[in-house]
Parts: structure tokens; C-alpha cells; sequence
């Protein structure tokens, strides 16, 4: 059984449900749960409709690519969306460009979008360190285990909106929104405008024009032209040079006169042009 929805989330999706296309009706909210993206997979295969969503003010298993966990303390925004007609990896990517457009409407934070699927901003110089980039939200796309409704993917959405006390490992790699902007966010209008982005977005991927939205994607990606990349192989660890993203949303690296494609794995970022660390 879900719990009512917050009034300011409430009030802020009523305030602008035309905008937010089939997202705006059908929101099934909680307090905490181990996962939104668990209760999503199986609202989905119950044969929960396209714009579901599962929106939580905490999580106490959440998890993001690889099976890792997904820091998630109250404070944050922690949602996951039914969608169906529309596979991985575009979903994934056009979720990175709604969520990065969203909170870039809502704050103001140039933020930017890491391949895969991590939403991450510049900060100044820290610690005696270059330029640095830390991550303030990220994107999971899972199907449902069970192939009774194969359409259907689950993508699962973190924002960190609230300051708070990170754990070792991951302070000086992720940050919030409040942190950085030194001064309390509208979580719901955050909510509101990441909706409202993904709703055209994937009208635009819908209307068979799918090339505007990875151009887009590219534009808010810079790191995936010209970074410096180390990859896992069976053999070695590889490196090279980020040269964007295929149609398929393969990243691109160049090594040598070879272009490799990566469509998944562990990527570790250097810096671009010797001018940022990315984290």
C-alpha cells in the first residue's frame, strides 16, 4: 500500500500536469522502500500502464549499474518510470538528457551527462586538485525478469538534492544539488522539470526522431569527445580517447589508428586536455 504523496510534490504536479504528458496521473509514492525500481519491475509485470511511476523519499537497497549500492538518504529524489514501446539504450540516454535538462531548468547547475548514464557538474578547484566532476544523479534501465510484458522498461532515477554526510568512499566523488547552489531546493520543481523534459523528449524519440535526441545528448556530454578512458579487457587494461557515441549508444574510443566500441563495463576517466579530473 502507498503512501499519500507529499502536499509540495502534490500540489507542483497538479500545478503543471500538462506538461507532463502520461507521467502526471499515475504516481504511487512511499516513505521508504528497499528499492523503486523493484516495486516498478513488479508493478510491470503485473501489467502496471506506460508513465507509472515509483517515487520514494528514501531507499534502503537501492542500486545502480553493476549491482552497486545507491546511496539513498532522505533528502534526495529516488524514482523510477514505467515505460513501454521504447528499448535500451535509448531510453537510458534519453533519461540522462531529461534528467540533466531538468535539473538544469530547475537550479540553474550547468550540469552534464558522463557516459553511461551518470548526471555529474564541474566544481571549482578542491582539495588542491584541477577542476573536478561529482556526481548528482544517475540512471538505472532494467527490463522486467519475466518476460510477460518484454516492452517494458524500468528506469530508475536518483537525484541528490539534499546536503548530507557521504561515506568516505564516496565523498569526494558525489554531491548534491543543495551543496553545491549553498541554499535549500525545490525537490518538487526538480521532480517537475526532469518529468517535463523526458515527456518531450520522448515525444521527440516517438515522432521517429530519434538523431535530435542523441545530438543533444552529445551536446550535454562533453567528456565523450576528447577524454582519456581506461577499460578492462580479458587481455589487459586498455586505454584511449573518448570520439562520442554511435546511434546505438556505444561510446567510442579511439586507440591509435583503431576505434574501439564499449556498449558496457567499467570505464575510469582521466582528464580531458589535462584540464579536469573526472570522477
Amino acid at each position: 500500500m502507498s503512501d499519500p504523496l507529499p502536499s509540495d510534490i502534490e500540489e507542483a504536479l497538479s500545478a503543471e500536469s500538462k506538461r507532463l504528458g502520461v507521467f502526471a496521473d499515475h504516481f504511487n509514492y512511499f516513505s521508504v522502500v528497499p528499492s523503486t525500481n523493484d516495486v516498478a519491475l513488479r508493478l510491470a509485470e503485473d501489467g502496471a500502464q506506460d508513465g507509472t511511476i515509483v517515487l520514494a523519499a528514501a531507499q534502503t537497497a537501492g542500486r545502480g549499474r553493476r549491482g552497486r549500492e545507491w546511496f539513498s538518504p532522505v533528502g534526495g529524489l529516488y524514482f523510477s518510470v514505467i515505460m513501454r514501446g521504447l528499448q535500451s539504450p535509448t531510453v537510458t540516454l534519453m533519461a540522462g538528457v531529461g534528467v540533466a535538462e531538468g535539473i538544469r531548468i530547475s537550479t540553474g547547475l550547468a550540469v552534464e551527462i558522463q557516459w553511461p548514464n551518470d548526471v555529474v557538474l564541474p566544481t571549482s578547484q578542491r582539495n588542491g586538485q584541477a577542476e573536478q566532476l561529482v556526481k548528482v544523479a544517475g540512471i538505472l534501465s532494467e527490463a522486467p525478469r519475466i518476460g510477460k510484458f518484454p516492452e517494458a522498461m524500468i528506469v530508475g532515477i536518483g537525484i541528490n538534492v539534499g546536503r548530507t554526510d557521504y561515506p568516505p568512499e564516496l565523498s569526494s566523488r558525489a554531491s548534491s544539488l543543495e551543496f553545491e547552489l549553498r541554499r535549500p531546493v525545490d525537490r518538487a520543481s526538480v521532480l517537475v522539470e526532469s518529468l517535463a523534459a523526458l515527456t518531450r523528449w520522448r515525444h521527440v524519440v516517438y515522432m521517429g526522431n530519434e538523431p535530435v535526441m542523441l545530438n543533444r545528448w552529445r551536446e550535454l556530454a562533453p567528456s565523450s569527445e576528447g577524454s582519456v578512458v581506461v577499460w578492462k579487457t580479458q587481455e589487459r587494461d586498455q586505454q584511449g580517447i573518448t570520439d562520442g557515441i554511435d546511434t546505438d549508444g556505444a561510446l567510442r574510443v579511439r586507440c591509435g589508428s583503431q576505434v574501439e566500441r564499449l556498449v558496457a563495463g567499467e570505464v575510469t576517466w582521466g582528464a580531458p586536455s589535462g584540464t579536469r579530473t573526472l570522477l
